[in-house]
């Protein structure tokens, strides 16, 4: 029996009741965050719920939980779930709350809605490259809202931009803004890999600010075998990269061998990433 959190309360997931007059559920007014564990260690947590702290402070709602606090209860969330995988991932949903009546404004006097669930996820892929999984996508322009730095729970966009690589066939979407530069994939941030060079767009308003694209950043740069940048990348550099990949907390580092139907470099999964996936393994519980 899966194991839920709402409210204050721990409860069976079935029996979690949140009122239809919520905020998250009418105006998808709230903030959110997706953590791995394996096998009970999480990857990035206090990263994780530094993000969502910033990000409740960015759009006013209230946060009723210190940093350690907040770590105590995914811990246990975590913990109250072991029958359930020894790899779970945690969803954590924090709504403005639930208001009387359906208006724009930010009620006054509401508490946040808290909810969060565990869900089974996958073993990490192995770091051989002839042996991982091979991403597939299409290049479209980027339509979304202009704070995709907000890890908003109103996700249309991206549900959008995703849809429609999945629906033609692909594993995702890589998204380009009105003047040609790489921003991300519809549910991942991206890297690209030219002569040797790691490169992943700079962060702004229009990326996420990936918690697995900062490990990767930190821990290559802590290695220091490998050289990345931060910079605009324009969609011919992507094109003509050698590699591309996109990551996100699920993913974490994958390969894309096929864009818009074409192979990426020589359509093989290159050195550069197992150098990089296997820098990125060795030290992800680290931080």
């Amino acid at each position: 029996m899966s194991i839920a959190y709402l409210n204050g309360e721990y409860l069976p997931l079935e029996e979690a009741r949140i009122s239809p007059m919520d905020r998250g559920f009418l105006f998808g007014d709230g903030i959110y965050e997706v953590i791995p564990y394996y096998n009970g260690k999480s990857v990035g947590l206090m990263p994780h719920i530094t993000r969502m702290i910033n990000g409740l402070a960015e759009i006013e709602i209230k946060n009723s939980h210190t940093a350690d606090e907040w770590k105590t209860l995914l811990d246990n969330l975590i913990a109250k779930n072991s029958d359930q995988g020894d790899n779970l991932g945690v969803y954590v949903h924090i709504s403005r709350g639930t208001d009387v009546k359906r208006y724009h404004a930010y009620p006054e006097g509401v508490e946040p809605t808290i909810f969060c669930f565990t869900f089974g996820i996958k073993d990490p892929e192995p770091t051989d490259r002839t042996k991982v999984h091979q991403y597939s996508m299409i290049s479209t322009e980027d339509l979304r809202w202009q704070r995709c730095h907000i890890k908003s729970t109103a996700l249309l966009g991206n549900v959008i931009h995703f849809q429609e690589g999945y629906s033609s066939g692909h594993d995702e979407a890589l998204l380009y803004n009105a003047k040609g530069e790489l921003t991300e994939g519809s549910s991942c941030n991206a890297f690209i890999v030219k002569d040797g060079v790691i490169i992943t767009p700079i962060q702004d308003n229009q990326i996420l600010p990936g918690i697995t694209r900062r490990i990767i950043i930190d821990s290559l740069k802590a290695d220091g075998s490998l050289t990345v940048e931060e910079r605009t990348i324009t969609m011919d550099e992507v094109r003509n990269a050698d590699e591309l990949w996109i990551t996100s907390s699920s993913k974490e580092i994958a390969p894309v061998t096929q864009l818009d139907g074409k192979p990426v470099g020589n359509g093989e999964v290159g050195e550069i990433w197992e150098k990089a996936f296997k820098i990125y393994t060795a030290s992800k519980y680290d931080f």
